[in-house]
C-alpha cells in the first residue's frame, strides 16, 4: 500500500511507534526512525526494517526543539529524497492529580505532545506544499475527548492535538495534503504493563469489546490513513479503542 513512500516517524524506536514503522515497511515504505535517548531500540528497529528490503535511517532529536526539527526534517529529505508521511507519535507522560501536578509536568507533556507536533508539521509544510502532497498522521488518545482523572496534563494536550489536526487539515487541504488523527484507547504497551491488574480489569470491564488493543490495531489504521486508499479523507478522527468512548 505504501510501495516508494518514505515515512518520518517520531518516537519510533518503542511501543506505537515502533509499530507504525514496522507495519508502514511491510507495505512498502521506507522508514525515517526518530528517537531521543537510548539509541539501541532504534538500532534495533532499523534491522527489522532493513531486514524487509526497505530503507531506514534513525535521527536523534527532541521534537521539543524548533530549529532541530528542521534540521531532522532537512536531513531525511536529503537522505531519502523526499518525504511522504509524517506521523507524530512521540509523546510522554507525567500523570498526577491536578493537586499534586506539578507545573513542570504539565508543561512538559504539553511540550512533547502538543507543541512537538507543531514543530514538524511547521517544519515540513514547504516541502509537502512544493510538491503538492502529503500525509499527516497525528497519535492523539480517546483521553483527548472524554479527559481521564489524574491526566490533565495528557488529555489537555491530546485534545489540543485534535483540534491541531482539524484546522491543519482546513489549512492544508488545498495543497493536497491531508492531516488525520489516530486516537488509541487502552493498547497494551510498556505504559499499560505498569498498571496493576484491578486497574487493567476496570479499563477492560468498561470497554464494550471487553479487552484492550494492541499496537498493531493502531499501526493498521496508520497504515490506511498513509495509503492512497484514504486520499480524500482529511480532519478526522479515527478511535481505535474496542468502543471505549462513544
Amino acid at each position: 500500500m505504501l510501495k516508494g513512500k518514505t515515512a518520518l516517524i517520531t518516537g519510533s524506536s518503542t511501543g506505537i511507534g515502533k509499530a507504525i514503522a514496522i507495519k508502514m515497511a511491510q507495505n512498502g515504505a521506507n522508514i525515517a526512525i526518530n528517537y531521543i535517548g537510548d539509541a539501541a531500540p532504534a538500532k534495533e528497529v532499523k534491522q527489522t526494517i532493513e531486514a524487509l528490503g526497505v530503507k531506514a535511517e534513525i535521527y536523534e532529536c527532541n521534537i521539543t526543539d524548533f530549529a532541530k526539527t528542521q534540521e531532522m526534517i532537512n536531513q531525511a529529505a536529503a537522505d531519502f529524497g523526499t518525504i511522504d508521511i509524517l506521523v507524530n507519535n512521540a509523546g510522554i507522560v507525567r500523570d498526577n492529580l491536578i493537586l499534586a501536578m506539578k507545573e513542570e509536568d504539565f508543561d512538559a507533556v504539553i511540550a512533547t505532545n502538543l507543541k512537538g507536533a507543531f514543530n514538524m508539521i511547521k517544519n515540513i509544510y514547504t516541502l509537502f506544499a512544493k510538491k503538492r502532497s502529503g500525509s499527516i498522521i497525528n497519535i492523539a488518545s480517546v483521553v483527548g475527548m472524554m479527559g481521564n482523572a489524574g491526566q490533565a496534563n495528557y488529555a489537555s494536550a491530546k485534545a489540543g492535538l485534535i483540534g491541531l489536526t482539524k484546522s491543519v487539515a482546513k489549512e492544508l487541504g488545498a495543497r493536497g495534503i491531508t492531516c488525520n488523527a489516530i486516537a488509541p484507547g487502552f493498547i497494551v504497551t510498556d505504559m499499560t504493563n505498569k498498571l496493576s491488574d484491578k486497574t487493567k480489569e476496570a479499563y477492560v470491564a468498561a470497554i464494550p469489546m471487553k479487552r484492550m488493543g494492541s499496537v498493531d490495531d493502531v499501526a493498521n489504521a496508520a497504515v490506511f490513513l498513509a495509503s492512497d486508499s484514504a486520499a480524500y479523507i482529511t480532519g478526522e478522527i479515527i478511535k481505535v479503542d474496542g468502543g471505549l468512548y462513544m
